[in-house]
């Protein structure tokens, strides 16, 4: 018992500090990833803490709940109206560009450091998937945000990326352990994964929404439990089904997070304070399973992997991926630019380890080593590059507000927001000359730092955010009564 008590101490102290860490060094642009694995690091047992682990069948285990987790929140905050118009570019890079990623570093490692092809399309495999959220992590540290259509592009690749890299890292396995093997024979294997994984996930995500509308449970409380046991279900049916349960996961959250349904936004504030944790978990865990002593002996190998991975593999995949796309030339670098690498490829990295592949634990630490470069060079340089090639937006801070509507899945009405800008006709003028339409009310007022009641004589001023409470038909009557150059 008090072994068990020590170790919860332990994990609860390391999951303090990574919170705290994280916010220390915010503000100097750098990736939260880094620090949760730097906290790893340094409490295991190469570092003061030296706690022992190395059990890399329990680091996989932790590592594919937690990105499940991690890609249903992806999922369930991912807005379709907006990724919608780079649906078609986000599906070429998340499958093709990941494959490029994977070949054109595996064509290098092979050539440069003796591995053999199959060898070195497993290195590449293993870290070809993004890891978004750096970046915009990094950018919210410093208040700057992406121009047009590169921010919902980025988390839709980031989104939906890493079934692919998980497809071939697999695959690639499977080639190394039997030798009559051949990759045209895998094709079949990865297109039905891809189909089962994508289909079960749509309707399992059709079939949570119904769960959560109809179900009528007493207590609030069981909500989250039920969302959280719903996911697990959802990965595990795709993957007994032999489908993809992590394209499974992300495409039921993408259904979800687009529907109504009852303690939507409850639950979304749940399951993103549940991927912090299993983000925070995953690092820690992955950062305690590396010996850093080992990192220097792959230092020269890693250097190169991370510099052709960056100035050349993810270019050229991206400038294939995008050709003929309405994205500009310093879109395109910005978009190979921004490719960072997570906790996903050192989570693969133990793939290799379990399958008992040669030189697998030399794959481990050259991608630990590739991550940590990555998102060191690449995570802190994002903020110049975006001003560099004039991409900056401002990022607007929108304040929480101190209402809710958490409506049943029969009610169609919700919170909606508009803003007033100096070209709209309402602005200057009373809320009682607008002339809104029955069922769009102004329920709240956001200017500035406050919050104020609308009254009939409130008159309207310029960046003034109102929330309507509304259904959509007589929202949207009203949105151009406010704002109608939007609508065109």
């Amino acid at each position: 018992m008090i072994q068990l008590e020590w170790a919860l101490i332990a994990a609860s102290v390391l999951i303090i500090v990574s919170v705290f860490a994280s916010k220390a060094v915010d503000r100097l642009g750098v990736p939260s990833l880094l620090i949760f694995l730097a906290v790893g690091m340094l409490a295991g047992s190469d570092g003061p803490g030296g706690i022992y682990f190395n059990n890399p069948l329990l680091a996989q285990s932790l590592g594919v709940i937690a990105l499940s987790f991690i890609l249903y929140d992806g999922g369930l905050s991912t807005d379709w109206t907006s990724v919608r118009p780079v649906l078609k570019q986000g599906i070429v890079l998340s499958t093709l560009g990941v494959l490029l990623t994977a070949a054109l570093v595996g064509w290098f490692v092979s050539f440069c450091f003796g591995f053999s092809p199959v060898e070195g399309f497993l290195l590449g495999s293993i870290i070809s998937s993004t890891d978004a959220a750096a970046v915009f992590s990094v950018l919210r540290s410093k208040r700057v945000s992406l121009k047009g259509q590169l921010r919902p592009l980025l988390e839709l690749e980031s989104g939906s990326n890493d079934p692919m890299a998980v497809l071939l890292t697999t695959a690639s396995i499977s080639l190394l352990q039997v030798q009559d093997l051949t990759a045209a024979d895998l094709i079949p294997s990865i297109l039905m994964q891809l189909s089962l994984g994508g289909v079960s996930g749509y309707f399992m995500g059709l079939g949570l929404v119904y769960v959560m509308n109809h179900i009528r449970l007493e207590y609030d409380g069981l909500y989250p439990v039920l969302s959280i046991a719903l996911v697990i279900l959802t990965y595990s049916f795709s993957s007994v089904i032999n489908g993809n349960g992590f394209l499974a996961v992300y495409a039921a959250g993408l259904v979800m997070g687009n529907r109504r349904f009852i303690h939507k936004r409850s639950l979304l504030r749940f399951h993103d304070g549940m991927a912090w944790l299993m983000q925070i978990s995953m690092f820690l865990v992955l950062g305690l399973l590396v010996f850093p002593s080992k990192l220097p002996g792959v230092a020269g190998v890693g250097l190169a992997v991370t510099a052709f991975l960056m100035l050349a593999a993810r270019p050229a995949a991206v400038f294939v991926c995008l050709a003929g796309s309405r994205f500009s030339l310093r879109e395109k670098i910005m978009i190979a630019w921004v490719g960072l690498r997570g906790a996903v490829p050192i989570i693969l990295a133990t793939f290799p380890l379990l399958a008992g592949i040669p030189l697998a634990g030399h794959f481990f630490n050259i991608v630990f080593f590739v991550v940590l470069a990555s998102a060191l060079l690449q995570g802190t340089s994002v903020p110049f590059f975006t001003r560099r090639l004039g991409l900056e937006a401002p990022l607007v801070q929108r304040p929480p507000y101190p209402i809710e509507c958490d409506p049943a899945g029969r009610t169609p009405c919700d919170l909606v927001e508009v803003t007033v800008s100096g070209t709209s006709p309402a602005a200057g003028r009373q809320l009682v000359e607008l002339g809104l339409p029955e069922g769009a009310l102004i329920v709240l007022v956001n200017r500035g730092d406050e919050f104020l009641i609308p009254k009939g004589n409130m008159v309207l001023l310029e960046g003034d955010r109102l929330l309507f409470l509304a259904n959509k038909e007589p929202f949207e009557k009203a949105r151009e009564i406010i704002e109608p150059a939007e609508k065109s």
